[in-house]
Formats: C-alpha cells, sequence, structure tokens
C-alpha cells in the first residue's frame, strides 16, 4: 500500500518526501522542546530529521510494512496535499495479532485546532478499514491531558498506568495505555485512502 494518502475534512496524512521542506517542517515539530516535551526522544537537529525521513521511506518501501509514518498536511493549504508543507507526522506501528501503535504530533503553532482528534480518526478509519486491524493502541505521558481527551473522544478506553514505561532527561515517566477495537470504532469520517 505505497503510497498512502489519507484525506479528511481538514487535513490529509501523506507519505514524506526527502525534500528540504519536509524536513524543516518535521523539525519544526521533532525539534521543539515544548513539542516532544511527551514524545520519548529528545528533540531532534536537522540533521536527525532529515536522518528520519529517510528511514520513514524505506519503511515504507518495505514488501512487510509495519510502519506507517505520514506527513500530516492541511488541505487548504495546497491543492494536492503532496504539495502541501507538513504541520506534524501521524503513526501507526503494526504489532502482532492485528494490532498496531498510534501516534502524533503536531506543530505548536497549530495545537487547539481539533487537529489530532482528526488525525486519530483518519489513522482509526485506515487501521480498522484497508489494514484490517482489531486492535489499536496509544501511550501518553500522564501530564499529557490534551492527548488523553482526544483518545478517550475518540472511543479509546484507558487500560491503566505503565510505571516507569520511559526515561528521558534522567528521570523515569509513566504512561497512560488507551485501547481501541475495531468493533468499537464507529465510521469514517472522510473520503478515506487513496492510492498515487
Amino acid at each position: 500500500m505505497v503510497p498512502v494518502r489519507l484525506l479528511g475534512p481538514r487535513l490529509a496524512l501523506r507519505e514524506f518526501h526527502h525534500t528540504p521542506g519536509d524536513v524543516d517542517a518535521l523539525h519544526a515539530v521533532f525539534g521543539d522542546p515544548e513539542a516532544t516535551r511527551y514524545l520519548p526522544f529528545e528533540p531532534r537537529d536537522p540533521v536527525d530529521c532529515a536522518d528520519q525521513i529517510e528511514q520513514y521511506l524505506e519503511e515504507a518501501l518495505r514488501e512487510e510494512r509495519t510502519v506507517y509514518r505520514l506527513a500530516v498536511t492541511r488541505r487548504a493549504d495546497a491543492d494536492d496535499p503532496a504539495d502541501a508543507t507538513p504541520i506534524g507526522n501521524a503513526a501507526l506501528t503494526l504489532g502482532d495479532h492485528r494490532s498496531a501503535d498510534l501516534g502524533y504530533a503536531l506543530r505548536r503553532d497549530t495545537w487547539g485546532n481539533g487537529y489530532a482528534g482528526e488525525i486519530t480518526a483518519l489513522l482509526c478509519d485506515f487501521a480498522f478499514g484497508p489494514l484490517g486491524l482489531h486492535r489499536l493502541a496509544a501511550r501518553v505521558d500522564p501530564a499529557n491531558g490534551a492527548s488523553a481527551r482526544v483518545l478517550t473522544r475518540a472511543g479509546f478506553q484507558l487500560e491503566g498506568r505503565i510505571r516507569h514505561d520511559v526515561r528521558l532527561r534522567g528521570t523515569w515517566h509513566d504512561s497512560l495505555q488507551y485501547s481501541l477495537l475495531a468493533d468499537e470504532w464507529p465510521r469514517p469520517v472522510g473520503p478515506g485512502p487513496t492510492g498515487g
């Protein structure tokens, strides 16, 4: 399923391009200490972001694709989402037993617009539709109330707390584990996935 393009009411999720524009856009998220505060890694420099995109493209070309790391763009920013500058990234990492972990990160100046909810809905549509998955999971830092609310509104249920799940900046951090099953997901939100 290459390339992946998911279309929602306001957003599109597409494959990253290994271009200066996409590298700069990823760095605007992954290089920002505030935007990465709840992510399981330290802020990254532009070279690391270029390397990340190269890895994303290699993962996309694998015969058995198990990771989908997609650029988040606003549909209003270009006639074709392929031409729009990313405002964040979205990810599905496939696991065993028709499951996947879901994640997303957005540029700080786009927060508060409901984009995380739309990203989550698009990933759920893709996971439970074309990918045929049965279960999605997401881990959230207990201090990240905004992401916890996004997941809860999407129907995810809190399963519990994972103690000392991530070590960052010399400190152990707990995570809250949320999950959603295919039969709990109500319906698609947008035109859906397209090829090309």
